[in-house]
């Protein structure tokens, strides 16, 4: 499943998902290491064409974690101070290098990445958000491919 399908399944967590990681730049990627231990890293991601897209330099270890293993878990920056504005965001999945040439032209128009650079189209597999309501309540909300969002609340 790929962002345009989330986001005609569930679009207003899409919205708020999408505001969240436009809000910063830069945003923290976990990946699997060979040895099976997390690596977490700096990524800056991109929205495009129905996509959520994951732009790396070439052989950078976060790319070599996802050719050898595609799982990923990508959490949004969560800004300055304790506010978190809009809540934490976490969106998982498995990242798929792009090897057509054709895409990754038009992502390069679009985006202007430093060349080259590997590609990466990302499948759905949990969104997540979590925030405080009414200074009461801790609210998550998760989202699964085939499942509408399930929400749980806690004092």
């Amino acid at each position: 499943m790929n962002w345009a399908d989330f986001s005609s399944a569930e679009p207003d967590l899409a919205r708020t998902v999408e505001q969240r990681f436009g809000a910063f730049t830069h945003h923290t990627l976990a990946t699997l290491r060979k040895d099976g231990s997390p690596r977490t890293t700096g990524l800056e991601v991109r929205f495009l064409n129905g996509e959520l897209w994951l732009g790396m330099m070439p052989d950078s270890l976060k790319a070599r974690d996802l050719l050898r293993d595609p799982r990923f878990a990508l959490q949004a920056n969560p800004g300055e101070g304790q506010t978190l504005g809009g809540g934490d965001v976490r969106i998982s999945g498995l990242a798929r290098e792009v090897a057509d040439s054709a895409v990754k032209a038009a992502y390069s128009e679009e985006v202007e990445p430093p060349e080259p650079f590997h590609l990466f189209r990302t499948e759905l597999t949990e969104v997540v958000r979590t925030y405080v309501e009414d200074d009461t309540y801790l609210v998550v909300q998760v989202w699964k491919p085939g499942e509408p969002v399930r929400t749980l609340k806690r004092t």
